[in-house]
């Protein structure tokens, strides 16, 4: 049974830092690209960053580019989002998600296989 658990999501003030992190189980974490999504209330479901298997191929939202990193340790079966420079934009619940196959476009919510519970985020102003 595959478990994607998310944690280190909180109430920040805009301009703090939060790392959320991802703890997966039940596959072979280093087989499957792995992306953060998040929702805010009353809005889809939008594409934050994703990571390749080994760690390279690293790509970000526009809106994140420069203030959230995003990283793995496959002998840990951990994803982590390294969120800087927190905007009250940024609230939102954020997923993490794992992707087991080639051909898709990481971007996007379709290509991922596996969905987390997610982590609230909220930045007050």
């Amino acid at each position: 049974q595959v478990q994607l658990v998310e944690s280190g999501g909180g109430l920040v003030q805009a301009g703090d830092s939060l790392r959320l992190s991802c703890a997966a189980s039940g596959l072979t974490f280093s087989s499957y690209a792995m992306g953060w999504f998040r929702q805010a209330p009353g809005k889809e479901r939008e594409f934050v960053a994703t990571i390749g298997r080994r760690g390279g191929n690293k790509y970000y939202a526009d809106s994140v580019k420069g203030r959230f990193t995003i990283s793995r340790d496959n002998a840990k079966n951990t994803v982590y989002l390294q969120m800087n420079s927190l905007k009250p934009e940024d609230t939102a619940v954020y997923y993490c998600a794992a992707a087991g196959r080639w051909d898709v476009v990481l971007t996007t919510r379709h290509a991922y296989d596996y969905w987390g519970q997610g982590t609230q985020v909220t930045v007050s102003s």
